[in-house]
Parts: structure tokens; C-alpha cells; sequence
């Protein structure tokens, strides 16, 4: 998370904002290579239909691999909730980094700010390719789409989230991880593609905006050196946090008894 892979990103989204801003088609033919206009379906819901099982569970694979990857940290603030006077099984730092980048990126940013109320259609209901709305570009939030729509993709925020755990391997081995975290993102982001679930575009703004997220907290967690942010100071505002309540817990024990 230096700033190096920051200006690479913006770059990127500059790029990629400006030129499919100006030729939104791109969007439209990228989606077409997917498209068979014998069925009317998208490939991969083509497959699906024939090999449903399978499809099914490449794309829940990936979800468990967020899953997994996000466990350590759940089970370390479940734990300091049950047992606040026990050390936390992962750093604070760590668990509160992988947590809040998980919420805020597919969270709140995907599934909770713009995929609700930016009303770009899916490809699977453009016109294009047998659908009843219109196509709008990826900066038009005035398309037809009412709820949980194009613009961006959620489960390739998800895949892409992975570069947070990513920016915590050790030193020699980040950049393998940070790659195989871009090829995870991308790869998720194409299969959704190929689903008709979103347009090209839907997946570089979802990677870029969860990039993003993730180097802003990176920063705050780990470049600031802010003393109230350090694992210690962390772990004691959750001991702080819990104590009301265990002492509640405690007291209607001892009132039954």
C-alpha cells in the first residue's frame, strides 16, 4: 500500500474513466464477446444451464475465499468480546484493518452507497442483448435500474478487498500477494461479465474504488503512527467498550442465583 501502487491505480481510473466515458460502446462490445444471440443468453448462464453445479460453485468458491481470508479477524473481536481480558489471537490493528476495509469497500461503498442508487442497468436487461432498458454510460446514475443495480459490482469488491490481507504478508512476499490479489480481483471481475451481471467498467470502478478504501485505511492504521491507533490502545478500547456489559452479564447472574 505505498504510493507508488496509488498514482498506478488513479492512473488507471483516469484512463478507464475517460475512455469509457467518452466511447460508452466499449462497455456495450466487451459485453457482446460474452453474448450468444442464438439463445439470447450470456455464455456463462448458457453453461449454467447445462452445468449449473459447476457455475454455482466456482462462483461460490470465491465468496469462501473472502470468507477465509476475513475469519481470522472475526473470530479475534468475537473472542476479545466473550473474554475482554484475553489478548486478541491476531493484532487488533490487523483484525480492525480487515473488518472495517470489508464493510466499507463491498459494504457500504458497493452494496449500500451505489449499486442502490445508481441506476445503471445490468447487461442482461439492456436492450442490447434482449433486455427492456436502456444502456446508459458508467457515470449516469439516471438509467432505469430501481435497486441492487450495475454500477459498481459488488462481488468484485469483494475479490478485490483480498489486497488488504495482501498488504499484511511479509515483506518479500507482497508483491506475489498483492498479484495474485489483482488476478483474483479480475478474474472474479470477468466471470461477472461473462454472468451478463455487470459491464467492464463495473468492474474497474469496483476495483479501483476498493483500492482506494483500502490504501486510506492502510494509511490511518499503519503510516500515521497515530498512538491511539497502535494495538494496544486498540485492544484497550475494546476492553473499555465491553466491561458494561459483562459486568450486566455478571450482576443478573449473581440476582438468579
Amino acid at each position: 500500500m505505498n504510493r507508488t501502487g496509488l498514482i498506478v491505480v488513479l492512473v488507471v481510473a483516469a484512463v478507464a474513466g475517460l475512455v469509457l466515458g467518452l466511447f460508452p460502446e466499449l462497455d456495450l462490445q466487451i459485453s457482446q464477446w460474452f453474448f450468444v444471440p442464438d439463445t439470447r443468453l450470456f455464455i456463462v448462464t448458457q453453461v449454467g444451464i447445462k452445468n449449473a453445479v459447476w457455475v454455482l460453485l466456482a462462483r461460490d468458491a470465491t465468496m469462501w475465499v473472502v470468507a477465509a481470508l476475513a475469519a481470522p479477524a472475526v473470530v479475534a473481536l468475537i473472542g476479545k468480546f466473550v473474554f475482554p481480558r484475553t489478548a486478541m489471537v491476531i493484532p487488533a490493528r490487523t483484525a480492525v484493518y480487515l473488518l472495517l476495509t470489508l464493510v466499507l469497500a463491498p459494504g457500504v461503498m458497493a452494496n449500500g452507497l451505489l449499486k442502490d442508487h445508481w441506476g445503471r442497468s445490468r447487461p442482461i436487461d439492456v436492450s442490447a442483448f434482449s433486455g427492456s432498458e436502456r444502456f446508459v454510460p458508467w457515470w449516469d446514475p439516471r438509467g432505469d435500474c430501481p435497486q441492487n443495480c450495475s454500477f459498481v459490482s459488488g462481488e468484485t469488491a469483494g475479490a478485490f478487498w483480498t489486497l488488504a490481507p495482501a498488504s499484511l504478508a511479509p515483506a518479500h512476499l507482497r508483491p506475489l500477494a498483492y498479484g495474485a490479489a489483482a488476478i483474483f480481483g479480475a478474474a472474479v471481475g470477468m466471470m461477472r461479465v461473462a454472468f451478463g451481471g455487470h459491464f467492464f467498467s463495473d468492474v474497474v470502478f469496483a476495483g479501483v474504488f476498493t483500492f482506494l478504501i483500502v490504501w486510506l485505511v492502510h494509511a490511518a492504521l499503519y503510516r500515521a503512527m497515530t498512538p491511539w491507533l497502535s494495538d494496544e490502545a486498540i485492544e484497550s478500547a475494546l476492553e473499555r467498550l465491553v466491561a458494561p456489559l459483562h459486568r450486566i452479564r455478571f450482576t443478573a447472574a449473581s440476582k438468579t442465583q
